[in-house]
C-alpha cells in the first residue's frame, strides 16, 4: 500500500493520502476489522471515510447498512460484539459485507443511471425503500435471479409508498399491475386519461414494463421453485 496511516492525523484524515478508492475503502475495512479484534483504531478515520462513501451516491448504496447506522466505532463495537463471539466470525463478516463495495471500485459501475435512481429513491424519505435497492444493488453480481425478485419488490415497495403518502387504501395482497394502476390513475398516468397518441404510447409502455417485470420475476426469478432443468 502506498498511503501511510501515520500520514492520517487523527483530527484531520487527508484522504489525498489515498491513491484511490479502493484503498480508502480497504482502510475503512481495516479499522472495522481491527476495533472488532482487540485493536484500537482511530475513530475519526473511521468518521471521515465512512462520509466520504455515503456522501458519494455510486457508492452509498454498496456501503454496509450497519455502517450506515453505526456513526462510531462506539457504536459499531456494541454492535459486533453480541453478533459474534470469535474475532475469525467478526473478520469474516466484515470481510463478505464489504466485499460488493471493493468489488464496484476495482471493476468500475456497470449499472446504468444508479445515481439518478439513486437521488429519486431519496426524494421518497423511506428507509425500506432504500434498504430494497440496496439489496437489489449487491445481487446484481452474484444472485441474478435474486436480484430480479427483489426488484419486483422494490416496484411493490414504491407504488405502496406512495399510495400511502396521497391517503389511497390498497388490498392487503395485490397484484403488483394492480398497484400500479391505483397509482397511475391518482397521478393522471394512464393511457386512457391523455388524448395525445404520444403520451398514450409512452405510459402504455411504463404499465407494460411493471407486467413485464412481475412476468419476469416468475419465470427467471428466485420466488418459485424449479425442477431439474
Amino acid at each position: 500500500m502506498s498511503f501511510s496511516i501515520e500520514s492520517l492525523e487523527p483530527d484531520h484524515p487527508e484522504l489525498s493520502d489515498f491513491e484511490n478508492d479502493y484503498e480508502r475503502a480497504e482502510y475503512l475495512q481495516s479499522i472495522l476489522i481491527g476495533h472488532a479484534t482487540g485493536g484500537n483504531s482511530s475513530d475519526e478515520h473511521y468518521k471521515t471515510l465512512r462520509r466520504y462513501f455515503l456522501d458519494n451516491p455510486n457508492t452509498k448504496p454498496l456501503v454496509p447498512n450497519w455502517v450506515r447506522r453505526k456513526r462510531n466505532l462506539d457504536h459499531f463495537w456494541q454492535f459486533i460484539k453480541h453478533k459474534f463471539g470469535t474475532y475469525a466470525e467478526r473478520r469474516d463478516f466484515i470481510w463478505t459485507e464489504f466485499s460488493p463495495l471493493l468489488e464496484y471500485l476495482e471493476q468500475g459501475d456497470k449499472t446504468p443511471h444508479k445515481a439518478s435512481i439513486e437521488e429519486s429513491l431519496d426524494t421518497l424519505s423511506s428507509e425500506y425503500v432504500s434498504f430494497i435497492w440496496q439489496k437489489a444493488m449487491r445481487r446484481i453480481k452474484d444472485d441474478p435471479e435474486g436480484a430480479i425478485t427483489i426488484s419486483r419488490t422494490l416496484i411493490e415497495a414504491v407504488l405502496k409508498h406512495i399510495l400511502e403518502e396521497i391517503d389511497v387504501d390498497y388490498p392487503d395482497n395485490p397484484d403488483l399491475h394492480e398497484l400500479y394502476k391505483l397509482v397511475a390513475e391518482e397521478l393522471n398516468l394512464t393511457p386512457e386519461q391523455h388524448e395525445e397518441k404520444v403520451f398514450k404510447q409512452i405510459l402504455g409502455s411504463c404499465s407494460g414494463l411493471v407486467s413485464g417485470l412481475g412476468s419476469l420475476r416468475n419465470s427467471l426469478g428466485d420466488a418459485h421453485g424449479k425442477g431439474a432443468k
